[in-house]
């Protein structure tokens, strides 16, 4: 029996000979077909009665909710059912609390992903081809259909739509938009307008992510997996080749170290160029000569040579002018920034641990001949706590690296160096030492007084730009933008770079006011899990300007210059806003045309006279007043739901736009970010060819299944692990509602009417569930909820049957329909099939949440006491050697229970022991006894449920005797004995004459809630 405990849900890999998902087609079981069939008819009758569109109502409080709106260049996959089914469940039961709920749905065609898809099938891309047949279930008879992309996009939107329909999300689909829809399209050019006005949209020149092959910018949404072109920003330092008219160019992300250089690495397999950079010839990696044509003009290369050409060369430090080898090292990448690195290994583990190598191996004086080892000793340049002169040398021993091989362990501690200067480091003070230029004495101030002054005793991030500034000044440093995530791939395969546009149009996410209000706004913003509010932080933080449109690809023109298309993550960070209205646009047959900006200012922002802007469009005044108030109703947005892969990019986008466009009193009140979804324990992607398209998915095992398996494997931030054992674990549990739904059904009339202790038992159970299920799902603790609901409750079904030894009392009923009105956010199709079955016709789905019964403490304590005790009689029976026939348990005195309060009320305090000593002296125990019995009872205190030591407090004590005497049938039936005798301490003189002296010793040990138990 498991009165308490939740369930145990087989994970992928537990179950041997276990079927593989992806070979699965049609229902697994007779019962996933019935899932099905009963989900058909459900939604037909959603349909039928118009269930979830949600117009203005006064009379409820309003909740808008939306999630983000799929890119149709595919079937949905079950990854996105995360999110929707999320949405959903949270949408479910905010109606069921009483709100008005509206949740919408649109579909975002804009950006280059369908384009190149589109174009791909039309070149007759096999491998794509085989894709969209063999995974993603694409007829074949329909490939010709996605070679257009306004035709792919509609087809895969409408595949979209019946996936979500069929997995039952409440949506109200008559707000279903495009963005390529003319009625978006006049909003977006509102949005960018007004941006414009405010001085968020600004032409000039940045770096950019960019595809070569189609020469445009590309984001997020224009990448193979989703992958945002994160920009970084590295200082070249030029040191000049001795005896040669070229310079080494460095590149560097701590500009600061330049002081301590000791070498120059280059790979020497390498090929590396010599190319023209204004009036100096610079050699770098032949990749970054490439990805400098796209930052810097007049990029000339007029040379080549292999790395190992220039092994064995000297270079002057322009810092110090201190002469310094080139060497080889193995981990240089001549893919990254420019193929050449400085090497300062006082601070650099990577450094630190090439050159340990290099000199352990003797290898020094065959590269080098000319290089002594003196000349490669660490320069210490930064002070920092906890480290000493040498912190990468600390580093290294403390991760016991021994190789430049060891690339995880570098890549550690090279963070926690990196990470530990920038925080906390301040350049050396005796900085000045370490200059050698050959100047006259008399002019060595001068040339020490920017290090001494600006660089030398200030903190690491401030030395940093000073020392660029400096470098840069004296015509020895510039700037090369790299992709820090590289590679990253556009979606027609090539490799992103970085490119400095000029006269492109961006948005100024770098605005210090903006900035400035977006945190504002974060500070009334509940995020959802919290944990996840400090990346929204940290993305504010370093988000700069961002091209805000591409020369091709679906979208709505740049107002102001049509020959750009504003790009896919600038057009969807208030199109919440538009939900709002676009129903009533097509139902008053508003036309495009009529959409200008003033007609957003006035039903967005209640700017502008009604009578006057119904004058100059020709739309009815009344109409205009009604579209206001239809947005004034439904705003602000009060949850908004996406992938965490969103964080960085779409969700923090979407609360700049917002703040920039509407008043505070419309800023969005909730954000709620959730993991991926793995299939079988791995991660679905094309690749690996494992991605389960959803409307397949609900196909083999029904879509209420779907649902609970996704939600009942990972809390929010956690990945989600759908398996075909637990979606089998799901139906068994919905299985198990049915039966017990038909109990309920049978036994109406028939049900035994005596309340008994197994009634109040459950119907206190469900008084906690109602509460803590409602609190889960307030808190998006979904996994937690989805559990309590499929396994707890009916694992209390089952004991509660078991208490009444099978019969079925007045409470089960009562709990069976709460139940069902419970599941209905989780599972809705079979809650609405099980509540039709109890006799009802309304929709469970517009049901009120149930008010929670009447709660019995003392009941809930009396169950977990008979639990207790079989638990302890089956463990004692386990040791003796012949099977007991009877128990003999004997209670603690009645007022012991003084002892209990005294233990319970001091709970986890030091003064427990001192309270329960001193109310056992009271009731006038010797004090070696009072000290030996008060020390049990706080210790049986702790090990407790805590919930039950409160509800113990709550009704001072337990008669133990009448609860064990009351059961003790159902004690000996479930402890396996002909009969159990109830005594208390006060008769235990009766028993000393016939007790052998072991029994005798476990009448001393009696407390409450602890008998003594003999078996016989």
């Amino acid at each position: 029996m498991n009165l308490s405990g939740g369930p145990t849900i087989a994970r992928s890999g537990e179950v041997a000979a276990m079927s593989t998902v992806l070979s699965l087609r049609g229902p697994v079981s007779e019962f996933a077909k019935f899932l099905l069939d009963v989900a058909e008819k459900w939604q037909r009758e959603w349909q039928r009665r118009r269930a979830f569109e949600a117009d203005p109502d006064p009379s409820k409080p309003k909740f808008f909710i939306t999630a983000a709106f799929p890119y149709p260049n595919s079937p949905l996959h079950l990854g996105h059912s995360r999110t929707y089914t999320i949405t959903d469940v949270y949408a479910r039961f905010k109606r069921m609390q009483g709100y008005n709920v509206l949740f919408p749905m649109g579909f975002h065609f804009t950006g280059t992903p369908i384009l190149t898809m589109a174009e791909a099938i039309a070149s007759g891309d096999r491998e794509l081809i085989d894709l969209m047949v063999s995974v993603y279930d694409v007829p074949e008879h329909d490939l010709d259909k996605l070679k257009d992309p306004l035709s792919m996009a509609r087809y895969f939107s409408e595949e979209a739509k019946k996936a979500m329909i069929e997995a039952g999300y409440s949506i109200d689909w008559r707000r279903e938009f495009t963005t390529v829809d003319e009625e978006f399209k006049r909003f977006i050019t509102w949005q960018f307008l007004r941006l414009r006005e405010k001085g968020y949209i600004k032409q000039g020149t940045h770096p950019v992510g960019w595809c070569p092959v189609h020469s445009m910018p590309v984001g997020m949404h224009d990448t193979k997996g989703d992958a945002e072109p994160e920009i970084g920003e590295y200082t070249l330092i030029l040191f000049r080749i001795e005896d040669e008219g070229a310079y080494l160019a460095a590149a560097t992300l701590r500009p600061e170290t330049v002081f301590g250089v000791t070498n120059m690495w280059v790979n020497p397999d390498t090929l590396y160029v010599k190319v023209r950079l204004g009036n100096k010839v610079v050699i770098v990696s032949e990749r970054a000569a490439f990805k400098l044509r796209f930052q810097k003009d007049g990029v000339e290369v007029i040379g080549k040579l292999k790395g190992s050409e220039l092994v064995g060369k000297v270079v002057v430090n322009p810092a110090t002018g201190r002469r310094v080898p080139v060497l080889p090292a193995e981990f240089v990448d001549p893919d990254t920034a420019t193929g050449v690195v400085m090497s300062v290994p006082a601070h650099a583990p990577y450094d630190y641990v090439a050159l340990r190598e290099l000199l352990e191996s003797g290898k020094l004086s065959r590269i080098a001949p000319n290089v002594d080892a003196s000349m490669l000793e660490p320069i210490p340049l930064i002070e920092v706590e906890g480290y000493s002169e040498v912190p990468a040398r600390d580093v290294v021993e403390k991760h016991g690296i021994r190789s430049q091989r060891e690339r995880n362990k570098l890549d550690e501690a090279t963070k926690e160096v990196y990470s530990a200067e920038f925080r906390r480091g301040r350049m050396r003070r005796d900085l000045a030492k370490l200059l050698e230029f050959g100047v006259p004495a008399e002019l060595k101030p001068y040339v020490e007084a920017p290090v001494v002054m600006d660089i030398a005793g200030k903190p690491v991030p401030e030395a940093r730009e000073r020392t660029k500034l400096w470098l840069e000044a004296l015509g020895y440093a510039d700037k090369m933008y790299e992709i820090m995530n590289r590679p990253v791939y556009c979606r027609c395969g090539t490799e992103i770079v970085v490119k400095v546009l000029k006269d492109q149009w961006f948005i100024d996410y770098g605005n210090s006011e903006w900035k400035e209000s977006v945190l504002k706004a974060f500070e009334s913003i509940r995020v959802v899990p919290p944990e996840i509010r400090q990346e929204f932080l940290k993305t504010v933080d370093w988000l700069h300007e961002r091209a805000v449109a591409r020369t091709r690809g679906l979208g709505t023109p740049l107002p102001w210059d049509k020959s750009w298309i504003i790009e896919s993550l600038s057009d969807s960070t208030i199109y919440m806003a538009f939900y709002t209205v676009i129903h009533k646009i097509r139902k008053y047959g508003i036309h495009p045309s009529k959409l200008v900006p003033e007609f957003w200012d006035y039903v967005m922002l209640g700017k502008g006279d009604p009578e006057k802007l119904a004058s100059k469009l020709g739309i009815p005044r009344d109409v205009l007043e009604d579209l206001r108030s239809e947005f004034d109703y439904w705003y602000p947005l009060d949850s908004r739901h996406s992938g965490r892969d969103l964080v960085p990019n779409h969700l923090t986008f979407f609360v700049y736009n917002h703040v920039a466009l509407f008043p505070p009193d419309k800023w969005p009140k909730q954000i709620v970010v959730n993991g991926f979804v793995m299939l079988e324990g791995k991660k679905m992607s094309k690749s690996l060819r494992n991605i389960l398209p959803l409307r397949r998915a609900l196909r083999i095992y029904g879509p209420d299944t779907v649902r609970a398996a996704v939600l009942v494997s990972a809390e929010l931030l956690q990945d989600a692990d759908f398996s075909d054992a637990v979606a089998r674990s799901v139906m068994t549990q919905l299985n198990k509602v049915v039966k017990h739904v038909e109990n309920a059904v049978e036994s109406t009339g028939d049900t035994e009417r005596r309340e008994t202790l197994a009634d109040r038992w459950l119907d206190s159970r469900l008084a906690i569930h109602v509460k803590s299920v409602a609190q889960k799902l307030e808190e998006l603790r979904i996994r937690a909820a989805s559990i309590e609901l499929l396994y707890e409750m009916e694992h209390d079904l089952e004991a509660y049957l078991d208490l009444r030894g099978g019969s079925i009392g007045p409470a089960y009923r009562r709990f069976v329909e709460s139940w069902v009105k419970m599941l209905a956010p989780i599972t809705p199709h079979i809650a609405e099939e099980m509540w039709q079955r109890l006799g009802h016709e309304t929709l469970v789905s517009l049901e009120k949440w149930p008010e929670p019964p009447a709660y019995h403490p003392e009941t809930i304590a009396a169950v977990y006491y008979l639990r207790l005790l079989i638990d302890d009689i089956k463990s004692i029976a386990k040791v003796i050697k012949t099977k007991p026939k009877k128990a003999i348990v004997v209670t603690a005195p009645r007022n012991w229970w003084r002892l209990f309060r005294a233990a319970a009320e001091f709970a986890g305090s030091r003064e427990a022991l001192r309270e329960t000593i001193k109310a056992a002296r009271e009731l006038g125990l010797d004090a070696k006894r009072a000290q030996r019995v008060a020390r049990r009872i706080v210790e049986l205190v702790q090990r407790l449920d805590p919930e039950i030591v409160k509800d113990l407090l709550k009704v001072g004590e337990l008669d133990e005797q009448r609860v064990l005497s009351q059961n003790a049938d159902y004690i000996a039936a479930k402890a396996g004995l002909e009969e159990v005798v109830v005594l208390s301490m006060e008769e235990d003189a009766r028993l000393h004459e016939n007790l052998p002296d072991e029994a005798r010793r476990k009448l001393e040990a009696v407390a409450p809630l602890r008998p003594a138990v003999i078996l016989q």
